[in-house]
């Protein structure tokens, strides 16, 4: 059995690199005249030879160059690739998109969907938290007319829900404050989970003479629960795909498209082993997704997951940048959303 000795892995380095910048399969003439690797072509094509025996390369064509295989990519980024660090001006734009209003975490989250895709040229899809694992920090009704509230709740994982309730019998405005008094007292700080028809029971009883009011607010506020209960799915980025010469064919285009479209499938790919991983090619479980890789990381408040960031291309991405720019960002979303959200 052949060994991966220390020139090997030079080589495979430098193709990998090569690869990853042109998109051309790479020969041995090339590395030898691109690399300081002080060996000849005739060394390199024998060790290329090697690699490619050993499950590192791949020949698409007798006549051409050779390109890194799953396993090659996999040694890469686990041994090889080095540390890329990004601008002062990428993580300044980072801190802007982020220090925006933290309060309503979905919406942060569709910006980052969107910066994200922009700086990797990759496609970005996000999990955001689900109010089934949250738990109600606020609950408002604020007063509009007589048969008109609007309803506001916040969760501490950041969810900001939003209703308009009509109801059947008129509200008076000074009764408004006592409403809220009696739903915060029963509600904040419960498990959204937990809300059944005991607690509903024993709430109830606090509306005596208010029963009507009290079926339209509940009503509503168990609506709003089961419209997004489970997590919310943002996709950002699919067009970048038409510039890389992987997709130049369209059915792997639309494969792609397919395979975004499927909620569960994105499921799939955001579900994450560790805070941090690589997924590469064949490594992926999704049938649709065995010429992609995917870099994913989880989003945290304090020590608890919130959901998954995931960037999605072709196996051949610059996994350093791409590692450098995630790491970067989801620190300081992390920091951001602990720092306002576990204020209180």
């Amino acid at each position: 059995m052949m060994e991966m000795d220390e020139r090997k892995i030079r080589i495979l380095q430098a193709i990998v690199d090569d690869y990853i910048s042109t998109g051309e399969p790479v020969g041995s003439r090339t590395i030898a005249k691109k690399y300081n690797l002080g060996v000849s072509p005739a060394t390199i094509r024998n060790e290329m030879s090697d690699l490619e025996e050993m499950g590192y390369l791949v020949q698409l064509h007798t006549s051409s160059g050779r390109i890194p295989s799953d396993k090659g990519y996999r040694l890469y980024v686990d041994r090889l690739m080095m540390p890329s660090i990004i601008t002062p001006q990428e993580e300044n734009l980072i801190h802007s998109v982020l220090n925006q209003s933290i309060y309503d975490l979905s919406k942060i989250i569709k910006s980052s969907t969107e910066l994200l895709s922009h700086m990797t040229k990759l496609t970005c899809v996000v999990k955001t938290p689900s109010l089934n694992k949250s738990y109600l920090k606020s609950l408002q009704i604020v007063y509009v007319d007589k048969l008109k509230l609007l309803l506001v709740m916040v969760s501490d994982s950041g969810i900001v829900k939003n209703a308009m309730i009509r109801v059947d019998e008129e509200v008076d405005i000074n009764a408004v404050n006592s409403i809220n008094a009696i739903l915060n007292s029963f509600l904040q700080g419960v498990d959204l989970k937990s809300i059944d028809h005991q607690v509903i029971v024993e709430l109830k009883s606090s509306f005596a003479g208010n029963e009507k009011i009290f079926d339209s607010l509940m009503n509503q506020i168990i609506n709003e629960m089961k419209d997004d209960y489970d997590s919310e799915i943002y996709v950002e980025g699919i067009q970048n795909l038409f510039s890389m010469p992987e997709y130049k064919d369209i059915d792997k285009v639309k494969n792609m498209f397919n395979l975004l479209e499927d909620t569960k499938n994105v499921n799939s790919l955001l579900k994450a082993e560790s805070d941090f991983n690589i997924v590469i090619g064949e490594e992926n479980k999704i049938i649709g997704a065995k010429e992609c890789s995917v870099i994913k990381a989880t989003y945290k408040l304090g020590d608890r997951p919130l959901g998954t960031i995931g960037l999605i291309g072709p196996t051949r991405i610059p996994y350093a940048r791409i590692v450098s720019i995630l790491t970067s960002f989801v620190n300081e979303l992390n920091r951001t959303i602990t720092k306002r959200l576990g204020e209180e």
